[in-house]
């Protein structure tokens, strides 16, 4: 744990280097034109109590008060533009001062001199805090990830302090340097009041990017003309000591005994009881099922995503594997565990289940409780289950079909069933060269690859197109699709391929869309995607 709270400090402490917190900084140097020597501690408290309590409890917050998270981020920029208004409108930085005194003297119980500056900067911390969005290593990524699930316990809050003082130190250092340096240098002195409405005009314009998200775009575009910081918070973050700490953070040592070792193994072993299925929120095509009732089955366990394209590509087998087995004894569930906030609906769901022929049971894992229960880290993964269940295989990703095929049929043999030994001919779209990587378009897993063009609303998971707005890639691929959710059943794109016009995309539905398809010609292209209407939303792009 020890090892863990260093990297995280550590990893706190390097953001001030990260192109996401650069928009925060004039606001910063900004509010450091007024008040005291106290104001820089305001500041930074505030963004680290704000952040902190945000990040853990946000999920807790909604649940229990059923508001649109988007509010606090409109009550914060409107916050900072009325702090940006106080600074060119002197009469209004008098009365706002004589109002902070009268707070901080009702909280504090006696008078608190409004020229230390610490509540107002406070204030100020409070709103940077909830509309920060820093650029997500590994260890920040786990915990924003638990504290969506409603998994924090005291480490997770161990850690996401050791974080909130690492970005603290850097923070308060800038802010107090700008303190130090209104107050001491006699060539800003002199021009005092002029800076303090330059930035008062700054400030109000980060407050307008920010209630336009338009704040997201420009870290975006920052990411993109400075890549390296990605790679460096990878490298910092991703030895395998804390790695394992991360594991043991998630719970993996401690929920189901034996998968640990399933991950690095695809014998016929016993590795344990399967979990049981728990906070399943909908089942489409059967009653709720327990792992009692399918005592005597074996059972394959299959998770995916309707937009994975590499869980596309495996249902071809899978599907085959339940009509050749389902009378011997042999079951399939499908657990729909949703990658994007939409894939949670169960039309979509429904819809995607009809496209790819699916007849078995398939269960809506909208809040992850399968997939924690089972530790589970990819999409897609199988886990083969014997007809006392007890799980006896597993493998991630695509391939390995025959394999996994023979084990189903060792398992049925083992139960007492007869099988013929073959295997079904499906043919394997598994790629065979290295393509370019999936790639996200929100900001909390976007790596800078893709050039945004024109007006975009980058949000956490995708970034929602404008009229004319426009995306260019350079892939290395023979397919190349794209996750989509249009505002109509009619939204338009042009698609361009090494600037020429391939063909028009009508998308009506929320799915993944292919794009390209070179005919197995795979070369190193440039994609360019012309977007003919407002609100078209964009996930991710994949590749084959």
């Amino acid at each position: 744990m020890i090892v863990l709270l260093f990297f995280a400090f550590l990893a706190g402490l390097t953001t001030i280097l990260a192109p996401c917190i650069w928009p925060l900084l004039p606001i910063i140097l900004s509010s450091s034109t007024t008040g005291g020597h106290r104001k820089p501690l305001g500041i930074t408290l505030g963004i680290i109590v704000s952040f902190s309590i945000f990040t853990l409890s946000i999920s807790y917050l909604v649940m229990l008060f059923h508001f649109d998270p988007n509010i606090l981020r409109i009550i914060a920029a409107i916050t900072i533009a009325f702090l940006g208004l106080t600074m060119i409108v002197p009469a209004l930085l008098i009365r706002y001062e004589s109002l902070i005194t009268k707070l901080s003297s009702f909280i504090g119980g006696r008078p608190i001199a409004s020229h230390h500056g610490f509540f107002g900067g406070f204030i100020t911390g409070l709103s940077l805090g909830i509309i920060w969005s820093p650029c997500a290593g590994p260890i920040l990524a786990t915990i924003a990830a638990l504290g969506a699930t409603q998994a924090v316990n005291f480490q997770v809050v161990l850690v996401a302090i050791a974080y909130g003082f690492g970005v603290g130190i850097p923070l308060f250092l800038f802010s107090f340097l700008g303190t130090w340096l209104f107050q001491k240098s006699r060539f800003i002195s002199a021009y005092t009041s002029h800076v303090q409405k330059l930035f008062g005009v700054i400030t109000i314009l980060t407050a307008i990017a920010i209630y336009t998200n338009y704040d997201k775009v420009i870290q975006l575009k920052l990411l993109s003309a400075f890549p390296t910081y990605t790679t460096f918070t990878n490298k910092l973050e991703g030895n395998d000591k804390v790695k394992e700490q991360l594991g043991i953070l998630k719970g993996e040592k401690t929920k189901t005994p034996g998968i640990k070792k399933i991950l690095k193994s695809s014998s016929l072993s016993n590795y344990g009881r399967a979990p049981e299925f728990v906070g399943i929120s909908n089942w489409i095509g059967s009653k709720p099922l327990t792992m009692q009732e399918l005592k005597g089955k074996v059972v394959l366990i299959d998770f995916w995503t309707y937009t994975c394209i590499n869980c596309i590509r495996t249902l071809p087998y899978v599907t085959s594997w339940y009509e050749k087995y389902k009378d011997k004894g042999f079951m399939v569930i499908g657990v729909h565990t949703p990658e994007f906030e939409f894939e949670k609906k169960t039309e979509n769901v429904e819809n995607a289940i009809k496209m790819y022929n699916i007849t078995y049971p398939v269960a809506q894992d909208n809040n992850y409780a399968i997939w924690q229960a089972y530790n589970n880290q990819y999409w897609p993964a199988k886990y083969l289950i014997d007809a006392n269940g007890n799980i006896r295989y597993t493998h991630f990703g695509e391939g390995k079909y025959e394999e996994t095929e023979k084990a189903i049929q060792a398992l049925l043999e083992e139960a007492g069933r007869k099988v013929d030994g073959k295997v079904v001919k499906v043919e394997d779209q598994t790629p065979k060269t290295r393509l370019t990587p999936e790639t996200y378009l929100g900001k909390k897993r976007g790596d800078g690859s893709v050039m945004f063009k024109g007006s975009w609303d980058i949000l956490d998971e995708q970034a929602v197109a404008s009229k004319g707005s426009i995306l260019e890639l350079r892939f290395y691929a023979n397919k190349v699709f794209l996750v989509v959710t249009p505002a109509t059943q009619k939204d338009r794109a042009k698609i361009f391929l090494d600037d020429k016009l391939i063909g028009e995309m009508v998308f009506d539905v929320a799915k993944l869309y292919e794009l390209v398809d070179l005919k197995g010609n795979i070369g190193d292209h440039i994609l360019r995607i012309e977007f003919e209407q407002n609100g078209t939303a964009v996930y991710a792009f994949t590749f084959g």
